[in-house]
């Protein structure tokens, strides 16, 4: 044991003592290089021997010597500053925590958010809706509110919007409960009297001039998405079609009209102001709530929607109305209630009803964003890129329908006019010749928008191929611009060739122009 003790202290202690070497080497380069009178001393040793051309070496050793240190002394002062940069007082350590707090109670609601967006998902894949778990406060209790006596309900006498943090929330309550009389709806009229009441309405009123076709697109349109998109050059009744249909309805639409710098939900909806104690209400937020109160079909238009990033404003909009069932479609308001918040806010959520529908104008040019793609599939786009020509109209009044009554009438219309098995065959044709040629498809949304929106066409007045040949032109072709069509002109000559023969010449119309668009652009 001896003779390994004596081993083990001779080899790890030569270790031990070249580790302590590189301390003391280091400490002894550091005393050399900063001993001035040291150094000093043995320039005046060799002084008496120096030639002028040694000299300048002199000098220039000891600038080079210098620079040395100081570049050493800099560094030390850098990492001493980096030290003591991070040190804080103990109120502004409190401080810190205390947002850190608050930001792990943020992300706990957004974990809380996803999740519920999640399990949504799930039940419409399959399956029933999971129990969801509730977001936490601060001290781990939920935020859960328990109505009482004294909550604002819709049979509860008025609330003083000034006492209230929804202020236009409140009016709009106070309203409701005191003044409004509710119309007598006209529930008889048909898609095609609609149609063509609309048109001329539009154009005896409010000298608004459309061709009966775009009536049709529109209002097939709202049998098939929730979301319309009006796209063309400036000036050609983008706003105004939308507008001029919440005057032909009587209920007037709400224009709203987005910003440059909108990336995110509150810009929509509102927030609500620590400061003031107020919530912050926006126009897009009075619409969708005061919706609930009646049953006439709403037009929100979100004016120049594309002029910022129409995904981050809108995104969760988007989610909200892929839910199967429309009792899902709510949108998060607050965290936790007040008695004297607004009657239709339930646990912090707002219903979005089935009466609303979101029209989306965008303009195509140098100062706007390119929509993505996950927008223009949950929606109809429709094109306007030239104002019709004026005509004599018929006077035409105003009317009032409920939304059931055109709700039951897109029903109808999907039940009387489904689309044709033969249609059907020739779009499963046309889906396999663009999966060949250009390496796009059809999906299911798609397909089932086809299926939607051509009976709501045929019951508005127009034809089975008119309305095929509209939604394949809008929904499938408009996929390639992604495309490198620079290269496939060819292709694109004899994809037009192509629709002569499966749906014979001079039917595809608008398919045919748009390709011939793509070509001359490309």
């Amino acid at each position: 044991m001896s003779n390994f003790l004596q081993y083990f202290f001779d080899d790890v202690g030569r270790v031990f003592r070249a580790f302590i070497n590189i301390f003391a080497a280091f400490f002894e380069f550091m005393n050399y290089l900063f001993n001035f009178p040291m150094r000093y001393n043995l320039i005046r040793q060799y002084a008496p021997d120096f030639s002028v051309g040694e000299w300048i070496l002199v000098v220039i050793t000891e600038i080079v010597l210098l620079a040395l240190a100081g570049f050493l002394v800099f560094l030390l002062f850098k990492l001493l500053r980096k030290i003591f940069r991070f040190r804080v007082s103990v109120k502004k350590y409190d401080e810190l925590a205390r947002q850190v707090k608050a930001l792990q109670r943020d992300l706990i609601r957004a974990n809380y958010e996803k999740d519920r967006l999640l399990q949504m998902r799930a039940a419409e894949l399959g399956g029933g809706l999971p129990e969801e778990p509730e977001p936490e406060g601060e001290e781990g209790e939920k935020e859960e509110y328990i109505p009482n006596e004294n909550r604002n309900t819709v049979d509860s006498p008025c609330v003083d919007p000034e006492t209230s943090r929804f202020f236009r929330l409140t009016s709009v309550d106070n309203y409701y409960k005191t003044e409004y009389v509710k119309p007598e709806y006209d529930d008889n009229i048909t898609l095609a009297d609609f149609c063509d009441k609309f048109r001329q309405f539009a154009a005896y009123s409010l000298k608004l001039y459309y061709d009966l076709s775009m009536m049709r697109y529109y209002v097939a349109s709202m049998g098939t998405a929730r979301i319309i998109i009006l796209q063309g050059i400036s000036g050609t009744g983008k706003t105004s079609l939308p507008y001029a249909f919440g005057k032909f309805v009587n209920s007037d639409a709400t224009v709203v009209s987005i910003q440059p710098s909108w990336r995110e939900r509150t810009e929509l909806y509102g927030y609500y102001n620590e400061f003031t104690k107020k919530y912050n209400e926006t126009d897009f937020l009075r619409a969708i709530y005061e919706s609930n109160y009646y049953r006439d079909p709403h037009m929100v238009i979100l004016d120049e929607m594309n002029i910022a990033r129409v995904e981050y404003y809108f995104a969760e909009m988007l989610s909200i109305l892929e839910m199967p069932l429309k009792e899902e479609w709510k949108v998060d308001i607050v965290t936790a209630m007040w008695d004297n918040d607004p009657c239709l806010i339930v646990n912090g959520t707002v219903q979005i009803p089935d009466n609303v529908w979101f029209i989306g104008t965008i303009n195509n040019d140098d100062s706007t964003f390119a929509v993505a793609d996950k927008v223009y599939d949950r929606a109809i786009p429709i094109d306007l890129d030239s104002r019709a020509d004026p005509f004599v109209p018929e006077p035409t009044e105003s009317i009032h329908v409920t939304t059931d009554h055109m709700n039951a009438l897109f029903a109808d219309a999907k039940k009387e006019y489904p689309i044709n098995d033969f249609m059907v065959e020739k779009l499963e044709e046309l889906n396999g010749y663009l999966i060949k040629n250009f390496h796009l498809a059809f999906g299911n949304r798609i397909m089932k928008q086809i299926r939607d929106f051509v009976p709501c066409y045929i019951a508005c007045g127009g034809t089975e191929v008119e309305a095929v040949d509209f939604i394949i032109a809008k929904k499938v072709l408009r996929k390639f611009e992604s495309l490198s069509l620079g290269f496939m002109k060819d292709e694109l000559m004899k994809f037009n060739a192509y629709l002569d023969k499966l749906f014979g010449k001079n039917t595809m119309a608008t398919c045919k122009k748009y390709v011939e668009y793509l070509k001359k652009n490309n």
